[in-house]
């Protein structure tokens, strides 16, 4: 039994289809000069990159709705109620927030463990998903099996992303142009956008939606992560409102933006801000006029090369002795998506699953139980 595969199995496939138009024009610029041909295939290149960019990184298999299972999701799973909240140590009440800017409604096991995991390790903040798909001045989320498990859970709000409204009163008010959506990277810069203006507007915690939280992060304040290799990464971001180091990302962001390159509005931003905030030339764990730059094991204990070491089997000691330090674990979804993960097995990424988020793993276990039965 697989997770990946019964998505796949329960997901209608998608086509791409080049209209006759399209094969008319390319008649047409044969006839014409190399150098529009040149930009003819620029431009095919860019829409292909754009379609396998997103299709990774959003796991285009949830992309469209499943059938044959219910949307509908019981709440008898253990989650944090509201007597939990109000009765619970008080840390910081700051907001944790995911950001999905493409059109996808439908979250994948990924993105619903992600906000899971928040939801249980810090169940007296707000767990705040912004989604640009959701149908404005409707109050009711799509019907999908993961909306109900999330709604569950008393501290998360799913609300809809609204542009124009979050880069007011910024910098990148004037940067945010209709015609940037003709960018070979916008889908990537928009997101690495979000997240800074989030920061600086409101602070709080921002984390992608392929991260698993292990830990409380609240008190991880003001602080970003090293990937590696001399460079930080934006997927996780805990930033006090109005920070000085965010509002010069900002700057940073628009000033030298370059939307042909990609991450030079996001890892490259971020690494080359920190730099000229600490004046220095390299990188590493260390606080810096109070900006931290975490180790590589607090929150990327997996390195992106070796990201198939998700899938390994490894023993609850082995487990332990991984994540002693660490207090949540980026998943790398653009490389690992396509990956087969036998639910349930000794799998790192399983038990990942197992541990932090065990409704969403209930139901990708539910789902292979039945896909099994299907195939009988």
């Amino acid at each position: 039994m697989t997770a990946v595969s019964g998505e796949q199995a329960l997901a209608a496939e998608r086509e791409l289809s080049m209209p006759s138009s399209f094969l008319n024009l390319t008649r047409v610029v044969l006839s014409h000069k190399p150098f529009v041909l040149f930009i003819l295939i620029f431009v095919v290149v860019s829409f292909a990159y754009q379609k396998l960019y997103w299709g990774i990184g959003e796991d285009p298999k949830s992309s469209v709705p499943t059938y044959g299972l219910s949307a509908e999701i019981s709440c008898a799973h253990d989650v944090p109620s509201p007597l939990d909240i109000a009765g619970g140590p008080s840390p910081s009440t700051g907001n944790v927030f995911f950001v999905e800017t493409s059109e996808q409604t439908a979250p994948s096991y990924l993105f619903s463990c992600s906000v899971e995991s928040a939801a249980r390790t810090h169940p007296a903040s707000r767990v705040v998903v912004l989604m640009k798909g959701l149908a404005k001045g409707n109050t009711s989320l799509p019907k999908h099996w993961a909306f109900s498990l999330l709604s569950c859970f008393p501290n998360v709000e799913i609300r809809r992303l609204d542009l124009n409204e979050l880069f007011s009163g910024t910098p990148l008010a004037q940067w945010f142009q209709p015609q940037r959506q003709q960018e070979p990277h916008f889908l990537p810069n928009l997101s690495d956008a979000c997240r800074i203006v989030l920061m600086w507007k409101f602070g709080g915690i921002y984390l992608d939606t392929d991260f698993i939280v292990l830990k409380n992060l609240q008190n991880l304040t003001n602080a970003l992560g090293i990937q590696g290799d001399d460079v930080l990464n934006g997927a996780f971001l805990s930033f006090e409102a109005k920070h000085k180091f965010m509002e010069l990302c900002m700057q940073d962001f628009v000033e030298d933006y370059n939307g042909w390159v990609w991450g030079h509005q996001g890892p490259e931003l971020l690494t080359r801000v920190f730099k000229k905030w600490c004046s220095l030339r390299t990188i590493t764990s260390m606080s810096c006029k109070g900006v931290s730059a975490l180790a590589r094991e607090v929150v990327y204990p997996i390195p992106w090369q070796d990201w198939k070491k998700l899938f390994a089997a490894v023993s609850a000691l082995e487990l332990q002795k991984l994540l002693k330090n660490t207090y949540a674990v980026h998943i790398w979804n653009k490389l690992s998506h396509g990956t087969k993960l036998e639910i349930p097995s000794q799998a790192l990424l399983a038990q990942l699953y197992s541990q932090f988020c065990p409704a969403t793993y209930a139901k990708m276990k539910q789902d292979s139980e039945e896909l099994s039965r299907r195939a009988v």
